[in-house]
């Protein structure tokens, strides 16, 4: 079903299943094991868990775009026709979470981050539910393209 227009048949393939494995690893890694567990080990306070949590999450969003150009440029070579639209939704979603997540919430995460660590505790905030709950978006429309992708490669039933 996906037929490469350059680089031979298998190239945009192989990175239109590969990208979304590597992205649901890097979120289910960080965002589901190691954010949360971060502050459960000895000696981690908020101000030093919320330093290596700032780090971190700058580092897997920038992981995270190269991923999303990655999952366009192999969507250009492999999907092209309107039988395809599928792929291309599910890739805008992605894409528009994404966007959320860096341009919205992550500015605010910052300005809260920087209150704590200078010593301005604002007292509870459910803006990290919102960037958990993206996060968990995007898990949803990942496993989603996928499926998809896959179900592209099988044979067509007759």
């Amino acid at each position: 079903m996906f037929a490469d227009t350059a680089g031979g048949p298998r190239g945009g393939r192989a990175v239109l299943l590969l990208v979304p494995g590597l992205w649901l690893g890097l979120l289910t890694g960080i965002s589901l094991i190691e954010a949360p567990l971060k502050f459960t080990a000895p000696g981690i306070t908020i101000p030093l868990g919320l330093g290596i949590g700032r780090r971190v999450f700058l580092a897997m969003n920038i992981v995270e775009f190269v991923l999303a150009v990655l999952l366009v440029v192999a969507l250009l070579k492999t999907a092209g026709r309107p039988a395809r639209r599928p792929l291309w939704g599910w890739t805008a979603g992605i894409l528009a979470v994404y966007a959320v997540k860096v341009l919205v919430i992550r500015p605010i995460l910052n300005v809260r981050t920087d209150a704590v660590l200078a010593g301005q505790s604002a007292g509870g905030s459910m803006t990290h539910l919102f960037y958990v709950a993206a996060d968990g978006a995007l898990i949803v429309l990942l496993v989603a393209l996928t499926v998809t992708a896959v179900r592209g490669l099988l044979p067509a039933e007759r």
